[in-house]
This record gives structure tokens, C-alpha cells and sequence, in this order.
């Protein structure tokens, strides 16, 4: 493993040569903003309120409501629990039949380094 990796990457592996699978910087914020979007309220018995609540909308019938409600709710979480990790530059979404596509652009804040991810949940 490169000298780069420092943090255990998401999800928890074992490597080719037995030993916890790592992960470099730029990879574990994107796994951080993962964690933050698909873990729900209630998950983590330690943190009963971390997370974004995206489950909440699956049944919801796509339309410019419900893309409205997921722009507000991921940005208020990604807000809420990475504050000191980014900085959120925008966040669109954009909904169809079956699936929500995520695209979120920020700067990491100890690098200024900017980024552009997308992120896709099922939502039927």
C-alpha cells in the first residue's frame, strides 16, 4: 500500500496482502459524504442523529418537489456533520422513475482542493 493511505476505507476489507484495506485522503472524504447521505437517523446507536434521512423519500413520487426537499436535506447534513472537513459549493439532484443521482461540488478545506462527486440511490 502507498505511503498516501492513512485511513481505513469504507466499506471495512482485508487488502491482497491480508491487512485492513486503506484508503487515501481524497477517498475518505468521498466515503464521509457517502456515510453522512445513506446512513439514516437511528443507525448509530452512539449518534441516534447523525445522518441524512434520504430512506424517508423512497416512496416519495419523483418530481420537482421531492428534488427540491433532497437539495435542502443533503446540504443541511453535509453542513451539519462534515462542516470542518468542506465546504459545500452546490448540490443537485436529479430524479427519475427510479433513481436519485446526487451531485455535489466542494472544496476540501485543508487542501482548498475541489471536487465534483456524484452519488446514486434507489429510490423505487
Amino acid at each position: 500500500m502507498n505511503a498516501i493511505s492513512r485511513h481505513l476505507d469504507v466499506p471495512f476489507g482485508i487488502d491482497a496482502q491480508g491487512r485492513t484495506r486503506t484508503t487515501g485522503d481524497d477517498d475518505h472524504v468521498r466515503d464521509m459524504i457517502k456515510l453522512v447521505l445513506f446512513t439514516e437517523p437511528g443507525e448509530r446507536v452512539n449518534r441516534p442523529d447523525f445522518g441524512c434521512g434520504l430512506k424517508q423519500l423512497v416512496f416519495a413520487p419523483s418530481s420537482d418537489a421531492l428534488v427540491a426537499a433532497v437539495e435542502a436535506l443533503v446540504h443541511g447534513s453535509l453542513i451539519r456533520w462534515l462542516d470542518s472537513v468542506i465546504t459545500i459549493e452546490s448540490v443537485a439532484v436529479r430524479a427519475d422513475e427510479s433513481t436519485l443521482d446526487i451531485e455535489i461540488t466542494y472544496a476540501r478545506i485543508d487542501t482548498g482542493a475541489r471536487h465534483l462527486d456524484l452519488f446514486v440511490r434507489q429510490i423505487g
